[in-house]
């Protein structure tokens, strides 16, 4: 089998992780696997492996005849009999298919929040899927969103985590060891980082030494310029810590005591189980498949989204029960290991695209 993945960007965030992921993985099991960027490259290239195949083709317009040859050139080259094509990659991975109409395409979507959107608004996703093999989907959500419209070879597919990649140790945290919150979010809108700002403030957990940290995409635009500002109104600078996208997360995780993920909604994220890889003990808001990871108070803590007193008490109880946070951290490890595990997630994936 010669399998390509195709994204728009290795930016970190949770769809390119996992194209990363997928790549990595299949390099391993199957005869090609490669992974095409289309507009713009990013920080997870440095975690891809040296037997996958890698090609950035500089996509610049929604019509870019020039970029659209050069994929077609390298899929027939190539040979490849399978397409996962990842998110907004959608209407790219349509055109090929007109042009190389015996490879299969499979679509996955990992929008969190498209459960929640109109069907005239996506007009155009859902009439390129009617030329796709399968749909892979984050969560059961977004499943019944596209067979409420007749879609009937759609899947819930986990996601998987790995650090086999994620070598490098050269972010080093601030703080106080052992009193450090992790935040690995991207400072965009759903991801919420407002109410951890207001949640570590309101616990007064700067005069106890502990530290909050941001790790994710900075845009510097109006999100983060609030988030900044609202840490200096609070007198919190010298506790609270903007880090940008890093890709050394493992090594970021080892310094890390607590992991929280306070999203307002959410596909499947990643980040959840990289937190449970690391054996970290988690808090998470109540979205998406959030609570099929996070079991409240058996595999972590949950809060319904925008909360901010049901955050701040299961930041409290976090802090100050250390042998329920280590019980926490037991049972996530394991539940990412056994239920989670990149050996039988790949296995799945294998028999999706041989259906």
């Amino acid at each position: 089998m010669r399998v390509l993945q195709i994204i728009d960007s290795l930016n970190a965030g949770g769809a390119e992780k996992m194209s990363v992921n997928y790549a990595n993985a299949l390099a391993d099991v199957v005869d090609f696997s490669g992974i095409i960027v289309t507009r713009k490259e990013g920080i997870l290239k440095q975690q891809l492996k040296t037997n996958v195949y890698y090609s950035f083709i500089n996509r610049k317009t929604f019509f870019d005849t020039k970029a659209l040859k050069k994929i077609i050139t390298q899929i027939r080259k190539n040979k490849i009999d399978v397409i996962h094509a990842h998110g907004t990659s959608f209407f790219l991975a349509f055109l090929v298919k007109l042009f190389c109409w015996n490879v299969k395409v499979i679509f996955h979507e990992h929008n969190g929040n498209r459960s929640n959107q109109s069907y005239y608004k996506n007009i155009p996703l859902l009439f390129c899927n009617l030329f796709f093999h399968r749909i892979l989907v984050v969560n059961q959500q977004i499943e019944s969103w596209f067979k409420k419209v007749g879609f009937k070879k759609v899947n819930y597919f986990p996601n998987f985590a790995s650090f086999e990649t994620d070598n490098a140790k050269n972010t080093l945290l601030n703080g106080v060891e052992n009193k450090r919150i992790i935040c690995l979010a991207n400072l965009r809108d759903p991801k919420n980082h407002e109410i951890l700002v207001r949640a570590f403030h309101e616990l007064n957990l700067k005069n106890e030494d502990w530290t909050l940290h941001f790790v994710g995409k900075n845009y510097h635009d109006d999100y983060s310029e609030k988030i900044s500002k609202l840490i200096k109104e609070l007198d919190i600078i010298d506790s609270v810590f903007l880090y940008d996208a890093k890709s050394d997360i493992e090594f970021i995780l080892t310094q890390s005591t607590i992991g929280v993920l306070c999203s307002t909604y959410e596909g499947f994220p990643v980040t959840l189980l990289e937190y449970g890889l690391a054996k970290l003990p988690v808090i998470s808001s109540n979205v998406g498949y959030c609570p099929k990871i996070i079991i409240d108070n058996e595999t972590g803590l949950l809060f319904n989204s925008n909360d901010l007193n049901g955050l701040t008490n299961c930041l409290s109880l976090m802090i100050n029960d250390f042998e329920k946070r280590t019980n926490y951290a037991k049972k996530l490890n394991y539940l990412v290991h056994t239920k989670y595990g990149k050996v039988a997630i790949i296995n799945q994936l294998l028999d999706c695209y041989n259906k």
